[in-house]
């Protein structure tokens, strides 16, 4: 069983950064898609960065030019970059691990997910 540990939430003003780290209990990335969710309280979960292990990288439009991923396979880690957060990016956020190369921008496919990391963004 794959176990996912995610790190770095907090809370921050608004234009702040934040850095979130996942870590996977196993050799897990190499060949499959990791990506980035986030959970705001009465929404469903949504993407926001999907890394596959081939060099496919994909941000959802609300991020773009505000945060970045990126995949260590050899570390088995992952990290969000977040910068110029607002307070509408409040929301739990989750790494998952789907045992494939493709990356889909559903939650549901995702095997594996972290225990998540609340961020909250103050105005």
């Amino acid at each position: 069983q794959v176990q996912l540990t995610e790190s770095g939430g907090g809370s921050v003003q608004s234009g702040g950064s934040l850095r979130l780290s996942c870590v996977a209990s196993e050799n897990t990335f190499r060949s499959n898609c990791m990506a980035w969710f986030r959970q705001i309280p009465g929404k469903e979960r949504e993407a926001v960065a999907r890394l596959g292990p081939f060099g496919f990288k994909h941000i959802s439009s609300f991020a773009t030019g505000r945060f970045n991923a990126s995949r260590d396979n050899l570390k088995n880690t992952a990290f969000l970059q977040m910068n110029s957060l607002k307070p509408e990016d409040s929301a739990v956020y989750y790494c998952a691990v789907i045992t494939s190369p493709a990356c889909p921008l559903d939650a549901d496919p995702y095997n594996f997910w972290g225990q998540g990391t609340q961020v909250t963004v103050s105005a």
